[in-house]
């Protein structure tokens, strides 16, 4: 069945990667077996209202079920509503025939008198006044509601949502006509989680904290979800291992620092403190652990259902590995630390490239997930001339199944790269993903390779004009994607 779906308009590029993500989880796409995996792309059917923009907050989505549409909206992050759509049109009169055409045995059981209801009113690129909200709802007499008004616990909600003409660019896409909606509403976001996570609250915090909305929107396509487990290996203060606590994962990380996981700010200000906070299950174990030197006895796999990270790529905080400069380079020899020093011993390190990063990545995931586990993880995009690299990582035993890109610059932009496995690990696909991995180095990383993508994001894009204004003019005010 056809339904209504409207989207906050944020993230743009992060609504469909998360909505399909969640379908795939609530069974949109059938019972999962183990042949699926190869199978060819689980793919909605998404369409566009008439003459509506592809980012516009409106699209209409065929779902097998109301539950599977329920489940999938009550989830969502940037899911604003799903709605049985009852009738649209472009003006108020093409929306009263639409309605009364619609199917009697679709409407009459929700406006029976034994049950309540709520009409509200929405608007998308203008504002209305309550006048006029009050105009629209009187102007709905047509359809014979029987129940009682109930404004604070209805049965039912029924939404009546319009959009204004706008063909400027005033920061919202552009729509060439008027179009209006009613539907009854099937579930929407809770989004009082974002206020009640944010990280200002938060009692453990560190420089590369993720947001909480990224978070959740991470734990999402991820799919995590009670009996699953999920891992993050670069845990830092734990915010992503957070989320997906929150819904009902059981949560495993390991960070390089000992200081971060072990000790914190205190007893009561670390990372186990930050899940006490909100009253979610504790982590099963924080590891002291080397992504490059993973800690796994040699056999152990496919451990985990899904592996959450924002891997270190040297703009906030840079990669280190278990060395130090001195030991890499042969200078001095591998040593032991005394028993009596062990406790308060911190390892040395060394820089640890991005590159080589995603490499260890890849084949720990690779390793290490089940069948079908997810891998959702950030990358960098570094922008130059007006281009974007496009090529991201591979791997033999994975299937890109998702991008999501965020600017957080004119020159700099991270993308959400969600992979899913497809193939078990052997020597052999190990073997191909250690050519890929040389191949992608040697192509399209050596600025990575280099260790200098903080001071090119940070350079002035300008620099060699002299002129470090940019006229107003010259921005775009229609942001697209990437508000």
């Amino acid at each position: 069945m056809w339904y209504l779906c409207v989207f906050y308009h944020r993230l743009l590029d992060y609504r469909k990667p998360e909505f399909e993500s969640l379908a795939d989880l609530f069974g949109a796409f059938g019972e999962k077996r183990s042949s699926d995996f190869n199978t060819q792309d689980k793919v909605l059917q998404w369409r566009l209202p008439k003459h509506h923009h592809p980012d516009s907050p409106f699209h209409f989505v065929h779902l097998p079920s109301e539950d599977v549409a329920r489940n999938i909206a009550n989830r969502s992050i940037l899911v604003k509503g799903i709605y049985e759509l009852w009738g649209e049109g472009n003006d108020f009169e093409e929306l009263e025939e639409a309605v009364k055409s619609y199917p009697d045995e679709r409407k009459l059981p929700y406006l029976e008198s034994e049950s309540t209801f709520k009409v509200t009113v929405d608007s998308f690129g203008k504002v209305l006044s309550l006048q006029e909200q009050n105009e629209r709802i009187q102007g709905l007499s047509y359809i014979p509601f029987k129940g009682r008004v109930n404004l604070k616990n209805p049965d039912h909600n029924f939404w009546l949502m319009e959009t204004d003409e706008n063909e400027t660019n005033n920061g919202l896409p552009p729509v060439v006509k008027r179009r209006i909606f009613f539907g009854r509403e099937i579930g929407g976001a809770d989004r009082k989680l974002i206020p009640l996570y944010q990280l200002k609250t938060r009692n453990y915090l560190g420089p590369t904290a993720m947001d909480a909305e990224m978070a959740f929107l991470m734990a999402n396509q991820a799919q995590a979800a009670p009996g699953k487990l999920v891992y993050d290996p670069f845990v830092g203060t734990g915010s992503i291992l957070v989320s997906a606590a929150h819904f009902g994962a059981m949560t495993m990380g390991a960070d390089i620092d000992i200081r971060v996981v072990r000790d914190g700010r205190g007893p009561d200000c670390n990372v186990w403190s930050n899940f006490k906070q909100y009253g979610l299950p504790m982590p099963i174990g924080l590891l002291r652990a080397d992504n490059n030197l993973p800690p796994w006895r040699p056999g152990l796999k496919e451990v985990f259902d899904a592996i959450i990270c924002d891997p270190p790529y040297g703009v906030r905080a840079g990669g280190r590995k278990s060395g130090g400069r001195k030991l890499l380079k042969g200078i001095v020899g591998p040593y032991t630390v005394p028993d009596d020093k062990r406790a308060d011993h911190i390892p040395s390190t060394a820089a640890y490239t991005l590159v080589e990063c995603v490499h260890d990545l890849l084949d720990l995931a690779a390793r290490m997930l089940v069948m079908g586990g997810r891998l959702v993880f950030f990358y960098p995009v570094l922008r130059e001339d007006g281009s974007v690299e496009t090529h991201f990582p591979e791997h033999p035993c994975f299937k890109l199944v998702a991008t999501s890109e965020q600017m957080l610059s004119s020159r700099y932009s991270r993308v959400l790269l969600t992979m899913v496995k497809t193939s078990l690990y052997t020597e052999e696909l190990a073997l191909a993903a250690r050519i890929k991995h040389l191949e992608f180095r040697e192509n399209h990383l050596k600025w990575l390779e280099n260790g200098n993508l903080h001071s090119l994001v940070f350079s002035p894009a300008d620099a060699e004009s002299g002129d470090s204004k940019v006229s107003k003019e010259s921005k775009p005010k229609y942001r697209g994607k990437y508000v």
